[in-house]
This record gives C-alpha cells, structure tokens and sequence, in this order.
C-alpha cells in the first residue's frame, strides 16, 4: 500500500478511541499477535498506556532489538501525536533527516512506520502502539489493522 500523508492523517482520525484503560491494551496486543500468528510474522508488538508498557511480547523469529525499534517508533508517535510513518513520509518529502531536524537522539527515535499514538475522540494522546520486525508499511499495517478489528468489536450491534 502506498500512503499519503493526507490518507494518514484521515487514519488518524478514523481510529480515535472511546476510551483505553488495561483491558483494552490487553485487546488490542491480542489482536495484533493473532493477526501475525495468523501469518507467522516476526514482529515485537508493544502497547503503552501514556508512557508505560503493559503489553508486550516478542513472535517466534522476532528479537530483543525489535523490541527497541517499537520503543524507538512508540517515541515519535508520543512526542508528535501522529504515526511514526506520516513521520517519515513527511521527512522524506521534506527533504530532511528527521532526527537532525528535531534535535532527536537516534536510539531513542526514528520515524519508520510501526509507531501509532492512541487517540481519544476529540484527540487527548492516551498511549501509543509499537510494531517492528516486518517492513516498516507492513509494521503499520498490523497496528492499523488491530485498532480497526478493535472499533469493529465495540460497535453496538443495531437492534432491528
């Protein structure tokens, strides 16, 4: 899939959240290790609630350093409120180095797609979601996915 900046910022939007305590992370970390079980993907997958981790886990074939590149991409969606892709597709378009142009440590940040900030309707930043071990689009692609299984769920089903 090739993104858009403006098609990231509508997804930004579309995936805003009622509410978001423990069970929901719980939820959503779920739904993304069944989604890359599902495909035998090796990706670390890490939900935050503000800046605390409480799901976290590493798929067969992932590593330890997966886990620090979901930390590095849930860092960005933190700090801009936006995806760690819209990130680095505006860098890219801007034709700058992201860290540079921010002043940001490359251990701690880097704009590759993974890193998702959880949003409640109306846009209070409540935690951020963080994916690495696959192509960065393919990294946004489970988080976005996850998110849309996860509103898909908590609709109320209408009464006939």
């Amino acid at each position: 899939m090739i993104y858009t900046l403006d098609m990231l910022a509508q997804e930004l939007e579309d995936l805003q959240l009622a509410t978001f305590d423990y069970d929901v992370a719980w939820k959503l970390g779920s739904i993304m290790q069944t989604q890359a079980s599902a495909r035998s993907l090796p990706a670390a997958i890490t939900v935050a609630h503000g800046t605390d981790v409480v799901f976290a886990l590493l798929m067969p074939a992932a590593t330890p350093d997966n886990t620090a590149w979901a930390a590095r991409k849930r860092a960005v969606a933190h700090r801009f409120h936006r995806s760690s892709l819209a990130m680095r597709l505006e860098a890219e378009q801007g034709g700058y180095d992201f860290n540079s142009r921010f002043r940001l440590p490359d251990s701690d940040f880097v704009a590759s797609g993974g890193g998702f900030p959880l949003m409640l309707r109306g846009g209070t930043l409540i935690g951020t979601l963080g994916v690495s071990g696959l192509p960065d689009v393919e990294d946004h692609l489970l988080v976005t996915n996850a998110l849309r299984e996860l509103l898909d769920l908590d609709r109320p089903v209408a009464s006939e």
